[in-house]
């Protein structure tokens, strides 16, 4: 491959978020931690709890933040816990925490983020920026008049959450954060550069760059299948777009009912996929705009959990990154790293009761 801006073959090997290293086999074994026995007053059993499932109790309301309008769920009372949900998801895979964070004591505050469900979506790509999103969130906390927050993220929501944490440590008291660990900016080259030279152009995030592209390609396939697979995967390797197939029949877990699918699908159709799909459409341009917060630390308590099965744990360099001391250096006050064994990516719905465990015995130390 010729190289091109002073970028060495080595530095181009470098995915932007491939930071740890002297982290052996067993190094890893020896870091992973069994999570302990659910307290959580409800089971994960969508016949006995559907009430719950549905989000019984919530009050939904809107609110005007940073020139958008924002959809807000909230159920509860007490200390704010704010959630951030991922994609292609909604405040409502939040749907178990709220009731178990608000049965302790606290005010679960989960809103659709930029370009979901009711908040508004903005069409140019360029508006979705990390800077965007979390003055989304620090406007929703002003007009809430909450000063602090435990935070929990998810996905891009723990992506978002990091980088709230990085801008405006004092808005947080501590955070527990769900399958994305922490991403320094790799001065190196851009992430979808990175991405490409580890798997190819239909790898799923280098396929959502192209303006409108992919938004075709859901609309062929259809929301409801869409989720289905996506919710369903356990498939740890690189999500190559080609190799999906979206016409399986696709069996539901326990944890995921037809009514889940339904809700999901009503709003994500209503908003459309183009405002989700700006995240990634962003990467570049937050890792741009990112440079003058190389090499800052996230300075707020910290605990991360992820599934041995999901397909970040497997993302090049990941694991000795997080069990070979490089994700502790960043995150200096990382207090625990759990690895959840038999999990996939959408942790907090597969694992409900375990993951409103987590949260709140962590939380509840500051």
């Amino acid at each position: 491959m010729q190289e091109t801006d002073n970028v060495t073959t080595e530095e181009r090997r470098r995915p932007s978020f491939v930071l740890g290293e002297g982290c052996t086999e067993n190094d890893t074994k020896q870091s992973i931690r069994r999570p302990a026995r659910s307290k959580v007053p409800y089971s994960n059993d969508r016949a006995s709890d559907h009430s719950i499932m549905e989000g019984e109790g919530v009050a939904h309301r809107m609110v005007e933040a940073n020139g958008i309008s924002m959809h807000v769920a909230e159920k509860g009372k007490g200390p704010a816990v704010l959630l951030l949900h991922g994609f292609p998801e909604l405040w409502y895979s939040w749907r178990h925490q709220m009731a178990g964070l608000a049965a302790r004591g606290y005010r679960a505050i989960a809103p659709d983020l930029r370009g979901y469900g009711d908040t508004s979506a903005p069409s140019a790509a360029a508006s979705y920026t990390v800077f965007h999103i979390v003055g989304d969130l620090i406007a929703l906390l002003d007009t809430l008049a909450v000063p602090q927050v435990y935070l929990v993220g998810h996905d891009w929501g723990a992506q978002i959450a990091w980088n709230l944490c990085m801008f405006r440590p004092d808005r947080v008291k501590a955070l527990v954060n769900l399958s994305v660990p922490f991403m320094p900016r790799n001065p190196a080259g851009k992430p979808t550069q990175h991405l490409r030279s580890f798997y190819g152009d239909d790898f799923y995030v280098c396929r959502f760059q192209e303006p409108g592209a992919i938004e075709a390609e859901f609309a062929r396939i259809g929301t409801r299948k869409l989720l289905r697979v996506a919710l369903c995967n356990r498939n740890a390797g690189p999500l190559l777009i080609s190799e999906v197939d979206f016409e399986a029949e696709v069996a539901l877990p326990s944890w995921l009912s037809e009514e889940d699918i339904d809700y999901f699908a009503s709003k994500l159709d209503k908003s459309g996929f183009t405002g989700p799909v700006n995240y990634y459409r962003c990467l570049d341009l937050n890792w741009e705009l990112g440079a003058p917060w190389s090499g800052v630390q996230i300075q707020v308590p910290v605990k991360f959990i992820i599934g041995d099965q999901d397909m970040t744990y497997y993302f090049p360099g990941i694991k000795e990154y997080i069990h070979g001391g490089g994700f502790k250096r960043d995150v200096p006050m990382l207090e625990e790293a759990v690895v959840m064994e038999g999990v996939a990516h959408f942790i907090n719905q597969e694992k409900a009761p375990e993951i409103t465990d987590h949260i709140c015995d962590f939380i509840r130390r500051f």
